[in-house]
């Protein structure tokens, strides 16, 4: 009989200690805990915005080079290189680089090998005193006049001596650029399109440059012909006057080729693609988030066009965490 009960004693102390471990180890709260927390519904942290009416563009980007503007049917190009009329050495130099010319004016004058342009002028004086006496024809006052004219370089427009390089004693002939003179009111940039999007542009339409702060352009000009050494199109937009830039400065540009007025627009983060590749926002629904598919449209500025039956501005939508959020699902706001 000792060993049998010594037995039972046995038996009854390990089924004591099992229940005092079960009841003191942690890992059963743990356990119990976590058993809770899977049976509550998860929250996820959003931020969110609004849904607009808004216009949108479509563009043709680009980048280009400032420059005076070419020559049109009613004006002339905004750019004047100059070149001596005549072999001869610089008598006298009228302007300096950087100031302003009107059209017609002297910049310099010559001395020809054959002829003072100070001898030029007092000839002119003659002959127009003869000939108002009628003792001189009007052909010997032209060729006086013709003759001065050659020895003179004036400015063909109005605008702004951008370089002048020659000074008095130098020697000079034709082929001698002494000056340049541009009108800085009427500069264009100049870029290259690709032919395939070249037919979407039309003369007229806005172009953006984009400098800091962006400056508002025109297209001017869209060539018929393609370069064929990198299949693009030339084109040019004309700058407003007193626009402040230089020429030969580098900058981008977009050019608008189509506008959508009133369109219902989402930010561009909030417009996210499922696992099946269909474009959807999260529309939020009190303290849900619920995924409706949607077609895209045009895209500006970080904003797009979407569509789908229901949505109306003021609408809200999830913007920062709608990737890869479940179709439906319980947000906590947190917008900064």
């Amino acid at each position: 009989m000792k060993p049998l009960r010594a037995t039972f004693g046995l038996i009854v102390l390990l089924f004591a200690a099992l229940g005092l471990y079960w009841l003191l180890t942690p890992r059963s709260t743990d356990t119990v805990t976590k058993n809770k927390a899977e049976s509550l519904p998860t929250v996820v942290s959003v931020q969110i915005g609004k849904l607009r009416l808004m216009t949108l563009h479509r563009y043709v980007t680009g980048y280009g080079s400032v420059g005076p503007a070419p020559a049109t049917a009613t004006q002339p190009a905004a750019d004047a290189p100059l070149a001596a009329p005549t072999a001869g050495v610089v008598a006298g130099v009228n302007v300096a680089e950087g100031g302003r010319v009107r059209r017609g004016e002297l910049i310099m004058t010559l001395n020809s090998a054959s002829v003072t342009a100070a001898f030029a002028q007092q000839e002119i004086e003659r002959q127009k005193k003869l000939y108002a006496e009628h003792n001189t024809s009007l052909k010997n006052l032209q060729s006086a006049r013709a003759q001065l004219a050659l020895l003179q370089v004036v400015s063909p427009l109005s605008g702004t001596v951008v370089s002048l390089n020659a000074k008095p004693g130098q020697a000079v002939d034709g082929k001698t650029m002494v000056a340049e003179v541009m009108d800085l009111n009427r500069l264009v940039v100049k870029t290259s399109v690709p032919e395939s999007v070249s037919d979407q542009l039309t003369p007229g339409e806005p172009v953006q440059v984009l400098t800091a702060p962006p400056a508002r352009a025109k297209l001017s000009f869209v060539s018929p012909a393609v370069d064929s050494t990198n299949g693009t199109v030339a084109a040019w937009a004309r700058l407003p006057a007193k626009s402040g830039f230089r020429p030969g400065r580098f900058v981008a540009l977009r050019i608008v080729t189509a506008t959508c007025a009133n369109c219902l627009a989402a930010p561009q983060a909030s417009v996210v693609t499922d696992e099946k590749g269909q474009s959807v926002i999260s529309f939020v629904r009190g303290s849900e988030a619920v995924q409706i598919p949607v077609r895209t449209g045009f895209a500006d500025n970080g904003w797009v066009e979407v569509k789908a039956a229901g949505l109306k501005a003021g609408d809200t939508v999830v913007t920062v965490g709608a990737y890869g959020l479940p179709k439906k699902t319980k947000i906590q706001v947190v917008n900064p």
